[in-house]
């Protein structure tokens, strides 16, 4: 019997140290109970990688990973809210787009904060969350979508790359305070980037912007988070 305690033992430790490994996430719940509430901690690192494998040095996160820790935390009735950390380079604009979508509709008091940069498609995903914040040195780049090295040959790419970045526009116009045409001004500014197109803000420009929520760090976004799970609780009870 002991021996049979021991071999689960040592395969939930495996199981544990290859979601850390993989995903970067442990399953917290099986550890504590938090009487401010249960969280579940997302992190956004590296390249967004989607359809396409990228090179085995690149440091990416996957959304075939992400999708279903996303509906996890949805239908878990122990989770009471996530915490998204983003430092990001940007990449596939499709799974970022499906990331942030779920995460906008989590059903969950979301709280998302920008360490580092949360560049290109990391915008929206730092605006789905229900509140962001952004480190006073971390950075935001905001620039058109790119068809990297290659030339748009063909009418029917162009009227792709238009929608697909009215759909970019959109997202975070409606998860944000800032507005269409300010976002499209510092997306097609050409004085802010050097040989290119876009704007990069830098903490508290990112909020001055309607971007980003406000300034902080980590105990900021935890108490934040905390305090808006606290209030859906008084809600519920009221019903």
């Amino acid at each position: 019997m002991a021996s049979d305690d021991k071999k689960d033992n040592e395969h939930a430790a495996s199981v544990e140290t290859e979601n850390i490994k993989e995903l970067g996430v442990t399953n917290v719940l099986e550890h504590t109970k938090n009487p401010r509430g249960n969280l579940i901690y997302l992190p956004i690192i590296g390249h967004i990688e989607g359809h396409m494998v990228l090179a085995p040095q690149n440091k990416t996160t996957k959304y075939e990973h992400v999708l279903p820790q996303l509906v996890n935390t949805s239908d878990n009735i122990e989770v009471d809210g996530l915490l998204v950390l983003l430092n990001t380079v940007g990449g596939d604009v499709e799974a970022g787009l499906a990331i942030s979508e779920l995460i906008a509709e989590l059903g969950k008091p979301t709280v998302s904060l920008v360490i580092g940069g949360g560049h290109s498609i990391g915008v929206p995903l730092a605006v789905a969350a229900d509140y962001s914040f952004i480190a006073p040195s971390a950075t935001m780049t905001i620039h058109p979508i790119r068809m990297s090295g290659l030339v748009i040959g063909a009418q029917q790419t162009y009227d792709y790359f238009e929608k697909m970045q009215q759909r970019v526009i959109k997202f975070i116009v409606s998860n944000s305070k800032i507005s269409n045409k300010r976002l499209t001004q510092l997306m097609t500014d050409t004085s802010k980037l050097v040989q290119d197109v876009g704007t990069i803000l830098i903490g508290e420009e990112a909020v001055r912007e309607g971007l980003i929520d406000e300034v902080g760090g980590l105990a900021q976004a935890l108490d934040k988070l905390y305090t808006m799970i606290e209030t859906k609780k008084e809600e519920k009870a009221v019903k």
